[in-house]
């Protein structure tokens, strides 16, 4: 019997032990499950975005210098002052600039007058007409030399006799000087009439050769070189024709478009040359920075103007390749500053790269977003907190970001049923900053999902964790 009564009372104790232990534990567990946080699982609009942070810019901007060597006489921008678009900003003492420089405005004024010329003046027309008449008349006195110079062209009938006339006169009137000349053969050289005589004979024989030289010209017909000549001379005579052709006909059409772009493009070197004299705004803007003052002496390459165009302020940011596919141009963008922590700024998405850059293993693409509504306290180089909506969802189950945690690979959320924890699977879509969507889960709208369940509670069970 008594071994029994010990059993008896072993068992008590430990019964009593075991309802003291579950007591402690729910005792604990309420206590937990007090100071649970939790939510309700509600539907709602959502706004995906994609985060990064980048430096503001301006749309352009530029460092303007001097390109030539000089004291500087003026400087006509101060930091702050917007200026148009080749707007002069600084000038250099001509005197001090090279020489090259000085001379071009004497080439500038030549290079005009001469395109002025060439769009106005009638001289060059008038030049090639005449040149066309004279070419044409060369080509007929050519043509004119080559054809009468051939056999049978050298004369007429009637002038062949004539000249075969003058041989026979002047062989007759050579006979009688020679006789008249031999009646003085034993006469002294110094006679004046045998003197006379001989030169009656020169001369009479020299009219001869004259005469018979005219009639075998009538009579024969050209060498090969002098045939040569003649083709050669209607030849040239003939190209140039051609050319002067050309050239009338290129100015009846007005001038020559390639003669007034190379005479443009004079007008245009001189004036580059005369513009290394002073420095010019490349565009409209504001002025950022001023490095000279007047009396400087400056090289070719010295830094005088910062420029830029503020009109547009726009973020560069890097993205992940994981989002990039998400981004599109045209969508909504929300921006932050340090330096103006009371407002938010909106802009768009204007530039999406196309090539990715890998650094250490991550390929990142930027992106450009414009602000749209910048005001005077955003400046270039400032850092921005850059949120774009990549998709706006509405009337969707949604779940707190951080209510979400990880176990076994799976994405689970604890919610409070019956006063019992329990962990229920869920699978996400898109996300914000602070909610993101249920696609698929046992979730219910209404249930308590809890914010910071407490690890101690966990107990195994198929997804449940007791509280008892």
């Amino acid at each position: 019997m008594k071994r029994w009564i010990y059993i008896l009372i072993a068992i008590a104790v430990l019964a009593a032990a075991f309802i003291g232990l579950a007591s402690v534990r729910r005792s604990r567990a309420q206590s937990a499950i007090a100071g649970l946080q939790t939510v309700e699982a509600t539907t709602g609009p959502l706004t995906a975005l994609v985060g990064a942070t980048g430096t503001v810019r301006a749309n352009q901007s530029a460092l303007l210098v001097f390109q030539a060597t000089g004291s500087v006489q003026a400087v006509r921008a101060a930091i702050g002052e917007r200026v148009a678009d080749g707007e002069v900003l600084a000038e250099l003492e001509p005197s001090t600039l090279p020489q090259q420089v000085i001379l071009a405005q004497a080439d500038l004024v030549g290079a005009q007058r001469a395109l002025d010329d060439l769009l106005h003046s009638e001289l060059a027309s008038a030049q090639a007409q005449l040149a066309l008449a004279q070419a044409e008349d060369a080509l007929r006195d050519a043509e004119y030399d080559r054809t009468v110079n051939q056999h049978g062209n050298r004369g007429s009938a009637e002038t062949v006799d004539i000249a075969e006339a003058r041989v026979v006169l002047a062989r007759q009137r050579a006979d009688q000087a020679r006789d008249l000349y031999n009646l003085y053969s034993g006469v002294d050289e110094s006679d004046p009439g045998r003197a006379l005589a001989l030169t009656n004979y020169a001369q009479a024989r020299d009219e001869l050769r004259a005469a018979e030289r005219s009639l075998n010209w009538y009579l024969g017909t050209p060498s090969d070189i002098d045939q040569s000549l003649f083709d050669a001379n209607v030849a040239l005579a003939q190209a140039r024709l051609d050319d002067a052709q050309r050239e009338w006909d290129r100015l009846q059409g007005g001038p020559d478009p390639a003669d007034i772009s190379a005479a443009q493009a004079r007008i245009d070197a001189a004036q580059a040359s005369i513009n290394f004299g002073h420095i010019a705004a490349s565009f409209a803007g504001t002025i950022t920075e001023v490095n000279v003052v007047p009396g400087d002496v400056v090289t070719a390459g010295s830094l005088a103007f910062g420029l830029a165009d503020l009109s547009r302020l726009l973020v560069d940011v890097q993205l992940s390749e994981v989002d990039i596919n998400r981004i599109e141009l045209g969508q909504p963008v929300s921006l932050t500053f340090d330096a103006v922590p009371t407002r938010t700024y909106q802009g768009e998405v204007t530039g999406v790269g196309l090539a990715g850059v890998s650094v250490q293993g991550v390929v990142s693409f930027e992106v450009s977003v414009e602000i749209l509504d910048a005001d005077e306290a955003v400046r270039p180089g400032m850092t921005a907190a850059v949120n774009i909506v990549v998709e706006q969802i509405e009337d969707v189950l949604l779940v707190p970001n951080r209510a979400v945690r990880v176990r076994d690979g799976e994405r689970i959320v604890y919610v409070l049923r019956g006063g019992q924890l329990e962990a229920v699977p869920v699978v996400l879509g898109a996300s914000s900053d602070t909610d993101s969507q249920v696609l698929e889960s046992d979730l219910r709208v209404g249930d308590l999902i809890v914010l910071n369940p407490p690890l101690e509670l966990e107990q195994p069970g198929p997804g449940s964790f007791m509280g008892q």
